[in-house]
């Protein structure tokens, strides 16, 4: 089981916040350093700083980084064209070294789309476009050097595409895909990730989640795929540190017991053990409150160890 650090940087984070944890979770060991893709806070949080580009963030990153892998929880294919995109996190796979890691999804929160002037179409749609985004992301990624890529589709047109640039990693960095749907969700990602990961989802419907997903790769043809989830994070040493942190982040302390992972560093403990039963090989933890270093101190001392 490998635990990586996932934030949340709409709600409060500017960059120099986003370095600090970074550079903290690569210190402590974490095996990633994970941010979401919103332009939007959400809930009743100060707006302030305003937010932060995904790409433009980690490109930065991979600068003032050596070795924690690098990535998005999950890059909306509403915000981008995907040859800018294939470009961009090409880019940012090369500034790295290639520790780049490629969470895509179709995009959900309709208000961030209202308040900067991004198009959202129905349902239907936006998963129509994703998948053709990612056949093309991942064609041009994989195209080999001195071919071109072309691509019609119902929504994208790729003509003659140099394929340009090459990311690090061969043939591509991986791919993730997310979510708790039954039927397009399981067929995308066993056509196209090399991760499937359940956002906080309990422990049964994540196995289920899961269960649906290996029934699609092998309908596929797939004999491999990584699982994952995704949960709120808050460890305390004792229940006095746990109110404390829950308070931080404006959660009850119960809720998060029984929606996240949430408690001293052995309950947590005991809880990851039982997601690594449900299948799951990595866990994203959801890091609301960025100003606590100590709290990332505390998981790495008490939690990493015994993994």
């Amino acid at each position: 089981m490998r635990l990586r650090i996932f934030t949340e940087p709409q709600q409060g984070a500017d960059y120099e916040d986003q370095l600090r944890v970074a550079q903290a979770a690569e210190r402590l060991g974490f095996d990633a350093f994970f941010r979401s893709d919103h332009y939007l806070s959400m809930g009743d949080v100060d707006p302030d700083p305003g937010p932060t580009d995904s790409w433009v963030t980690l490109g930065a990153l991979a600068r003032e980084t050596e070795t924690i892998r690098l990535g998005t929880l999950v890059t909306a294919a509403t915000f981008r064209l995907p040859g800018p995109l294939a470009i961009s996190v090409a880019q940012v796979d090369r500034m790295s070294g290639g520790r780049v890691e490629f969470g895509f999804g179709t995009g959900w929160f309709d208000a961030e789309h209202k308040a900067y002037g991004i198009p959202f179409p129905p349902l239907g749609e936006r998963f129509a476009r994703f998948e053709e985004q990612l056949e093309i992301v991942t064609g041009l990624w994989t195209t080999k050097p001195g071919e071109t890529y072309s691509f019609e589709g119902a929504y994208y047109r790729v003509a003659d595409s140099p394929a340009l640039p090459k990311p690090a990693q061969h043939p591509r960095p991986p791919v993730i895909i997310g979510g708790t749907g039954a039927k397009r969700t399981p067929r995308i990602a066993a056509k196209f990730a090399d991760e499937y990961n359940v956002p906080f989802a309990d422990l049964q419907d994540t196995a289920a989640a899961y269960g649906r997903v290996r029934q699609a790769c092998e309908a596929a043809g797939r004999e491999s795929m990584v699982y994952s989830a995704a949960q709120v994070v808050c460890v305390g040493a004792d229940e006095a540190e746990l109110a404390r942190r829950a308070a931080a982040i404006r959660r009850e302390v119960p809720e998060l017991r029984k929606e996240g992972l949430a408690g001293t560093p052995e309950e947590v403990l005991d809880k990851i053990g039982r997601f690594a039963e449900a299948g799951s090989e990595r866990l994203y933890l959801q890091v609301l409150d960025l100003a606590d270093i100590e709290h990332l101190e505390l998981i790495a001392a008490e939690i990493l160890p015994h993994l």
